[in-house]
This record gives structure tokens, sequence and C-alpha cells, in this order.
């Protein structure tokens, strides 16, 4: 069954043809399948030659979990080729494309839980940066439930990450306030602690989950730590923007 819903997965993902959720077709999946299924994924790419660089996290915010219907958060991988490295991006390599505005945190040490604290997040990082990332389902009309989204890698799209800022004690993540814009109309505004408090809280919960995989957050990684605001739509012809306090800001076409 994992295996099965795994091919599906990836054969949707690969097609750009969504599918009906996995939950349908085996009811009995749970998130600890999802996430079997999603390394399944995970190392199915490896082989091929894909890179792991680094994590994400999501349904961090209210907006999100109100959004999708859940309580909890989720991650999943990203891998060399879903970072996006010029300021354009072709929107025909996704499904159902939504933007989110976030801190990504780039690791100096490695994170390895359980127990890793907020403290221990902002002592291993190196920097910080606002990044955009693109949330994408190949599940049809994002029509899923927690277990969907775990096995098709948390609904991971791509990542556009802009300056990186040296992760400094004058930075209070939680305070700062993002804001997504979308073809010049902002629609969307949060700050730092609507990611659990404080972004970095995000990776801590992420470090300590992977450790029931025997599985660290690596140095040199990067990790996406959650959306400041809910998802937006986007298609082809639009520009998303998002600008975050003392981290700038950067923009995204979608040709």
């Amino acid at each position: 069954m994992l295996t099965d819903t795994a091919d599906a997965l990836w054969i949707a993902a690969r097609d750009r043809a969504p599918i009906r959720p996995p939950t349908e077709s085996a009811p009995g999946l749970g998130v600890a399948d999802a996430y079997a299924i999603q390394q399944l994924n995970l190392r199915r790419s490896l082989d091929a030659g894909a890179a792991l660089v680094g994590r994400k996290i999501g349904l961090t915010s209210e907006p999100m979990q109100t959004l999708l219907g859940v309580d909890q958060p989720d991650f999943g991988f990203i891998l060399d080729d879903m970072v996006i490295t010029g300021g354009s991006v072709d929107t025909s390599r996704f499904c159902s494309p939504r933007v989110e505005p976030e801190i990504a945190f780039m690791l100096r040490d490695p994170l390895r839980g359980p127990g890793v604290t907020v403290a221990d997040v902002y002592a291993a990082t190196h920097s910080v940066a606002a990044a955009l990332e693109i949330v994408d389902s190949r599940i049809a009309d994002w029509q899923l439930t927690l277990v969907d989204t775990v096995a098709d890698n948390a609904s991971s799209g791509a990542v556009a990450i802009g300056e990186w800022f040296p992760c400094t004690g004058d930075l209070c993540l939680p305070q700062v306030v993002a804001s997504l814009v979308l073809n010049g109309t902002e629609i969307g505004r949060g700050t730092g602690d609507a990611v659990m408090g404080d972004p970095a809280a995000a990776v801590a919960w992420l470090a300590n989950a992977l450790a029931e995989f025997d599985t660290e957050l690596a140095a040199g990684q990067f990790v996406m730590s959650g959306s400041f605001t809910t998802a937006a739509f986007v298609t082809r012809g639009d520009v998303a923007t998002a600008t975050i306090d003392t981290l700038g800001t950067l923009s995204l076409t979608f040709t």
C-alpha cells in the first residue's frame, strides 16, 4: 500500500497530473505511514541524483492550519532542483501553486533532537533570509487531510531565498513583520510570532520531530520555518513579493 501510494504521487508530480487523496483509496493510512511514503520518494529522488539541501516546516501558523483544516505542523524535504536561483519560475512545473512568505534559517551546526530548544536553534544558525515558498499539491483541488499532505512531501513545490543576513543577537524574529504582495496588492501580513511563537521554535520542533526518524538537521542545510500568512494562489503572469522587516524584499515572476 505504501509503495503504491508513493508511486502514484511520484507519477503525479512527474506528469503534473493531480490525483485523488491517498486517504480515499487507502482510508487506513496514518501520519506515520504518510512520512514513510514521503521517505520512499525522497530516497527515489536521491537515487536519481538529486541532493538534499534543506527541509521545510508547514502548517505552523493559525492561518495555514485554518486554510487546510489541520491542527499540527508537518515537514518535508527540499532538493537542489527545488531552489529557484533567478527572479522567475516556469509555472508549468507545478500543479496548483501557492506562495507564502517565510524566514529561512541556514545552519552552521547540526541540530539533533530530542530536547532542542529555541536557544539551541539561534546558536546553531549562521544566517537568516526572507524567502518565498511555493507550495504545490499533487492532490486534486487541494482537497486533502494532514495525512495526504505529509505523504505529498508536505505540499512542497519550490523556494526562492533572498539575501542572507548574519543571525545576531539584535534580531527579534517574533516581532518582525512579513508582507505578501501579489501584483502590487498586499494580500497578507503577519508577525513572526504567528509561527509557533517564534520561527526558531518551528526549527526546534522539526529537529525534535526528526529525532524520531534517527535524523538530524545537518550543518550547511537550510530550513524554511513556515508561513507568516495564508497562502495565495498564483498563475502565469503573476508577480509575488515578500517583504520581511530587517531582512529585505524578494520578488518572483511566474512565467
